[in-house]
């Protein structure tokens, strides 16, 4: 019969000694960590493009002259009503919309939850995107508001510029580190919302906005 309390003990004593020799053996090297990939500006922009638009979202490349006109040619796409735009936002960016006949809605003072389930999109800035993975992420700073505006309404109508667009997640933290610092809250969005059920049966606007249009300006 095998003594299992000697054979324990004899196991543990040989793991403490190779842990004992691993520990003394090893030599503490700088790893020079480069998360940046080498990608060639108009590369990167591309490759955002495409990520963003393989989670079903829209991508509109437009000039920062035109962005009043193409927030309004996007809510009409949409066929909504009414926007809720942050305070953080100036005028120029939903003038147009209201020309065109569509309600502008100002989180001031703060809308009630059912006052945002009745308004159709939202409209935000962004912090950072992430060309890697097709990734906008929010700080909900003044011009993005807060966390509720960017997940009730059905559609989002999210603005970025191409120098917000960075190569890939660890170059997105870096970026981040200041909102990190401040506690401010993130929203990381990788197209619609939508998800499925245990027969990948697909769901879409469950946990946000199910249309995302993005609106990238160069």
């Amino acid at each position: 019969m095998i003594d299992t309390s000697s054979a324990r003990a004899e196991i543990l004593t040989r793991i403490r000694a190779a842990w004992q020799r691993s520990a003394s053996d090893a030599v503490p090297e700088p790893v020079d960590r480069l998360p940046h990939r080498p990608t060639e500006p108009g590369e990167l922009i591309d490759l955002f493009d495409e990520r963003v638009s393989d989670y079903k979202a829209t991508v509109w490349r437009i000039d920062a002259a035109e962005l009043g006109d193409k927030i309004a040619e996007a809510l009409q796409t949409h066929e909504v009503s009414s926007v809720v735009a942050p305070a953080g936002l100036g005028d120029d960016w939903v003038s147009a919309a209201a020309a065109a006949g569509i309600q502008v809605r100002r989180d001031d003072p703060v809308l009630s939850h059912a006052e945002l389930n009745t308004t159709g999109a939202v409209l935000t800035a962004a912090r950072v995107g992430i060309a890697e993975t097709g990734t906008i992420v929010l700080d909900h700073d003044d011009t993005q508001g807060r966390r509720a505006l960017s997940l009730v309404p059905d559609v989002h109508i999210c603005v970025i510029r191409e120098d917000q667009v960075v190569a890939d997640v660890p170059e997105a933290v870096a970026a981040l580190h200041e909102s990190a610092v401040a506690g401010r809250p993130m929203t990381w969005i990788s197209g619609g919302s939508a998800t499925s059920d245990i027969e990948l049966s697909r769901v879409e606007g469950v946990h946000g906005p199910r249309t995302l249009h993005v609106l990238l300006v160069g």
